[in-house]
């Protein structure tokens, strides 16, 4: 994900600095090269030998330090820098950063960079919630900068409340929203589905499909990444929500239907993901449940069809793709259904192929659309999504 970015990891006085060890591991892990600036009073909670080791490049601390070459260094860094995370920022820095205080090797880079840069604060709850330090996050938020909510939990000095740095997941989250994609979705709309939906049949069992929801949890994630303001309806699922998009879980079919035509008018782009139930019980069907205890003689009905609304009440623009999941005549079945729902794309899956499908990380898909046809070969679901996501760009041009 980071192959090729340099990254700048700022590190200052906090017992939360020793985080940033797995954070610095997981970003070299994914392909950054990473460099680490610490504050001097950094260094008395973790050394700078951790992270060299770590990154495999020389941890800074001393402006005027002269085992380098030579150059200006601060300056040198701060051209090379795709992202700087600063991380703890404690509210002394914070302060500097702020007010444009530049009296150290970290608030000097940090100064003279011109990439994305981001603030994840960590203190005591009193001292986050001091209203000097909010004004100072805020004239950073002014210039641009990103803020990391602080989680709310157990402090080291024994308070309880918020103040407390992130887990490295949610940092590197952060630096994945700034610089992991190209922008090319900024100001795109895009409406996605993911997940199961559920039709009840007795207060303990319902009808519903093998969907883990990783496939459409992979293309909304991916739009994120690319700059798009993304619309997640899910059913559910055990997954993690993406950061920096808006999700509406769901459970019923009609539920699913319902979140998304109610915005489905505005959205430059919709792919449907999601593996609706299509049955659901009749009333009928569920009273006789209640009264037999019998779920093998159920009378169903057809659960709302959210492709064909979609295809009938399509506004100029907006751009359509489905998922066809068969196993059998998957190529004649998912051109039937991109003709008869009025669809610019459908993504044919063969639930028979290994590594294809529901509950595994990869997928084996063809796209479809109106005059061309392209065979993915095996690959992760976000390859796929990015796939996907580029043919979508492609077309819409």
């Amino acid at each position: 994900m980071f192959t090729g970015k340099k990254i700048i990891l700022g590190v200052t006085g906090s017992i939360a600095a020793y985080k940033i060890a797995s954070l610095a591991s997981m970003l070299k892990k994914q392909g950054g090269d990473i460099t680490v600036i610490m504050t001097e009073n950094a260094a008395n909670f973790i050394t700078p030998i951790t992270f060299e080791t770590l990154t495999g490049n020389k941890c800074l601390i001393d402006t005027f330090d002269r085992h380098f070459e030579f150059n200006v260094e601060h300056v040198a860094l701060a051209k090379q820098a795709d992202v700087f995370l600063l991380a703890p920022a404690s509210a002394n820095v914070i302060g500097k950063i702020a007010n444009g205080i530049a009296d150290d090797m970290l608030t000097t880079t940090y100064l003279a960079c011109e990439c994305p840069k981001i603030l994840a604060p960590a203190m005591n709850t009193r001292m986050y919630r001091n209203p000097i330090v909010q004004d100072n996050l805020d004239k950073c938020r002014h210039y641009g900068m990103e803020i990391v909510t602080p989680a709310a939990g157990y402090l080291a000095c024994g308070d309880t409340g918020d103040g407390k740095m992130p887990e490295p997941e949610v940092l590197r989250d952060a630096i994945a929203h700034a610089i992991a994609c190209a922008k090319d979705m900024q100001g795109l709309r895009v409406l996605v589905t993911a997940g199961p939906t559920r039709e009840a049949i007795d207060p303990v069992r319902f009808i519903s499909n093998h969907s883990t929801g990783k496939m459409g949890y992979a293309i909304a994630k991916h739009c994120m990444l690319r700059g798009a303001d993304v619309t997640l309806v899910t059913g559910p699922t055990k997954l993690p929500v993406p950061p920096y998009l808006t999700c509406i879980p769901v459970t019923t079919a009609r539920e699913m239907f319902e979140a998304v035509t109610s915005v489905s008018a505005s959205q430059d782009i919709i792919i449907k993901a999601a593996a609706v139930a299509d049955y659901r019980p009749t009333e009928t069907a569920q009273e006789k449940v209640k009264k037999s205890d019998d779920a093998l003689s159920l009378s169903l009905s057809r659960t709302d069809d959210i492709l064909h609304y979609l295809g009938r009440h399509k506004p100029d623009g907006q751009f359509l793709c489905g998922f066809s999941m068969e196993t059998e005549h998957l190529l004649e079945n998912a051109r039937t259904k991109l003709e008869r729902k009025n669809l610019d794309l459908i993504v044919a899956n063969n639930l028979n192929v290994t590594g294809a499908g529901f509950g595994v990380n990869t997928n084996v898909v063809t796209l479809i659309a109106r005059g061309s046809q392209t065979q993915l070969p095996l690959m992760s679901k976000d390859e796929v999504a990015k796939r996907l996501t580029d043919t979508i760009l492609t077309m819409r041009k």
